[in-house]
């Protein structure tokens, strides 16, 4: 442990140049996929066909394609295709954010469209507005029961940042190997890239089992 924060120290420059270029693309990605994910689910949830079914379709098979082929598709021959040169930080950044677009549609469309009509039908009865039933029932219920997948997918969005490198990104995988191949301590250097994503998704993963245990009686 000594000797991981005696590299921590020494390289503290290099790995803060990391962690930063890291957190960057993990908080865009974040914000991109979930806004654009809650707006394509919702619409998808109220128009199934002309929506659902294409967003169900491009999900699918963005699913089945592994994410670095996916990048390296965009920052190579998409970019040869296209005759344009974009860098690497933004290819992640755009490939990460589609995939989590869609990860994310897929879980409000499907809470959306199974939201049990007896919670409508009740409010109904009670006297609520339908904007009433939207923002005190409908919102909440659905939050809570997609919150924990979409916290899941959050983290395996930020584990994926990792692929950057490969790019020549500049973000903490790539930091943690160029000290490494100075001085030559694998051991040391990867821990302390293990800690970095522990220190984050630890308590991410850890609010989301909690949510999901808490909230399991919601269907």
């Amino acid at each position: 442990m000594r000797e991981v924060f005696k590299i921590l120290i020494e390289y503290k420059e290099d790995f803060l140049i990391g962690i930063s270029v890291t957190l960057q693309m993990t908080i865009l990605i974040w914000v991109i996929g979930i806004l654009m994910g809650t707006i394509l689910g919702v619409l998808s949830s109220r128009h199934p066909k002309k929506i659902g079914i294409p967003i169900k379709f491009l999900t699918f098979f963005i699913g089945g394609v592994p994410v670095l082929v996916f990048l390296y598709w965009l920052h190579y021959p998409a970019q040869t295709i296209l005759e344009i040169q974009v860098d690497g930080f933004t290819t992640t950044v755009f490939t990460l954010s589609v995939l989590n677009t869609f990860l994310v549609a897929e879980q409000v469309s499907s809470s959306v469209s199974s939201f049990p009509k007896e919670y409508i039908v009740s409010a109904e009865v009670c006297g609520l507005l339908p904007l009433q039933i939207i923002k005190e029932i409908q919102i909440p219920l659905i939050i809570k029961q997609i919150l924990p997948s979409i916290l899941f997918i959050q983290v395996v969005m930020m584990h994926s940042t990792l692929f950057g490198s490969l790019i020549s990104v500049d973000e903490i995988l790539r930091i943690a190997s160029r000290v490494n191949s100075e001085v030559y301590k694998p051991v040391e250097v990867y821990t302390t890239l293990a800690l970095f994503f522990l220190i984050i998704s630890l308590p991410i993963t850890g609010f989301a089992y909690y949510l999901k245990r808490k909230y399991s009686f919601i269907k």
